[in-house]
């Protein structure tokens, strides 16, 4: 009874028209009037505490660090960087967007910032060498979900705010099924390559090489900054999003001198509008994991899941299918806010390790990004590269199917994702 309240006072408010943190706190006055507690004094003090978090912090500052490389010219460095290694080859442009997808995920952590930046530099270039937008456009949006997987992503962030589980963990365990992803984009854009009249090589310069690395060496040893850090406990996630912001701002301003500092007080209101809105859903959602704890929804769904606890594999398999079906119809802080207290004490009883299953939830929320109808990262390619949503859908195909399979590779043999993540812890 209290599963079903839980899913129709949530979905019903959904189907009604409100926004999803006010559709969770509607859920969680429907739990405590269904389990005869309510009370708006810990309404309030549940909301206060789900925002009175400090690796929350990390969120705005990301988000900063993304807005600040993008207008300090960190971002085209980049693409040049990897323009001039394999902008050569066939195809070399899809590579240079997977490339380049991949170092400014490991910047920001925001896939929807991320691709809006590799989008608006690398469609015109595609369409001016013939590429067909639509497939170029499906390859840029595939590459952008590369950022909720590898660090410092803002949903591990969230998932371990929401989980208690260790952020520099999750994020440390990214790393390699979030490279194992860039690999595996670039092997279906060989594929899909072929057939692509454009997709001819050009003659390899090293003197481009040399200076591209040259010029953008200073952004392109960020990522090996934070990551390092974390590595070897240098400073916590929280502080590491700081340093990206010190580091985005110092190089904008002083050394590529493109950032003029009349730009940043409306850098940081972007980014501050950005953060809010995920920090207001991660306190309303706190209020409804708290309830869905008082109210013993995880134990009902262990007895709901119990034909498949005895096999972690099944069980993971099934979670997967559960997570795909509702990434089509929810974007992917709300899916990861709503699932996360439910489904992270049922993987801990069937002895499923908690940061693996982190790794996979937020992969999965990833590819969810790229499902129609929502899309989100979908819809920003298409505005983004001025093609129908119709189209982009078309091109993204074989990326979207090759990621999947990938997931569920991840699923038969965890140890692709823990062996290397243990060497990194």
């Amino acid at each position: 009874m209290t599963i079903a309240t839980f899913l129709i006072s949530l979905l019903g408010a959904m189907a009604l028209g409100a926004p999803i943190a006010f559709a969770l706190l509607i859920c969680g006055v429907a739990i405590m009037i269904q389990i005869n507690n309510f009370d708006t004094q810990i309404l309030a003090q549940n909301l206060l505490e789900g925002a009175n978090n400090y690796p929350l912090m990390a969120v705005p500052f990301f988000m900063l660090a993304g807005e600040l490389m993008n207008a300090g010219g960190l971002s085209r460095r980049i693409v040049d960087a990897a323009d001039s290694m394999v902008g050569h080859v066939r195809g070399g442009l899809g590579y240079v967007a997977i490339i380049a997808a991949l170092v400014m995920a490991s910047i920001s952590g925001s896939a929807v910032a991320d691709t809006a930046a590799v989008a608006a530099l690398l469609i015109p270039m595609m369409r001016n060498a013939g590429y067909q937008v639509p497939r170029a456009a499906g390859l840029i949006a595939s590459a952008g979900i590369i950022a909720p997987v590898v660090p410092p992503s803002i949903a591990f962030v969230v998932f371990g705010v929401a989980s208690q589980i260790s952020i520099t963990k999750l994020f440390l365990a990214g790393i390699v099924p979030g490279l194992l992803m860039a690999l595996t984009l670039a092997f279906t854009w060989w594929l899909v390559a072929k057939k692509e009249p454009a997709a001819v090589g050009r003659k390899f310069e090293i003197k481009k090489l040399i200076t591209a690395l040259y010029k953008g060496v200073w952004a392109l040893v960020l990522p090996i900054v934070i990551i390092g850090g974390m590595k070897f406990g240098v400073f916590t996630p929280t502080e590491a999003a700081v340093v990206a912001v010190m580091y985005s701002l110092t190089v904008g301003l002083f050394i590529y001198r493109e950032l003029d500092i009349k730009q940043v007080p409306a850098l940081m209101l972007h980014a501050l509008k950005t953060s809010c809105t995920i920090m207001f859903l991660v306190a309303c959602a706190m209020v409804s994991a708290w309830l869905i704890t008082i109210a013993d929804i995880p134990a009902q769904t262990v007895e709901l899941l119990k034909p498949f606890m005895d096999s972690p594999t099944l069980l993971m398999f099934v979670i997967m299918v559960l997570v795909i079906v509702v990434g089509t119809a929810l974007d992917l802080m709300p899916t990861v806010l709503i699932l996360s207290p439910i489904l992270v004490p049922v993987i801990k009883q069937a002895g499923i390790d908690p940061v693996y299953f982190g790794v996979m939830f937020i992969m999965n929320n990833a590819i969810g990004l790229l499902t129609p109808p929502v899309g989100t990262v979908l819809n920003v390619v298409a505005s983004v590269s001025k093609a129908s949503l119709d189209s982009v859908i078309k091109g993204v195909w074989p990326f979207l199917l090759a990621q999947t399979i990938l997931l569920f590779l991840f699923v038969l043999f965890p140890q692709l994702v823990m062996v290397p993540a243990r060497w990194f812890y």
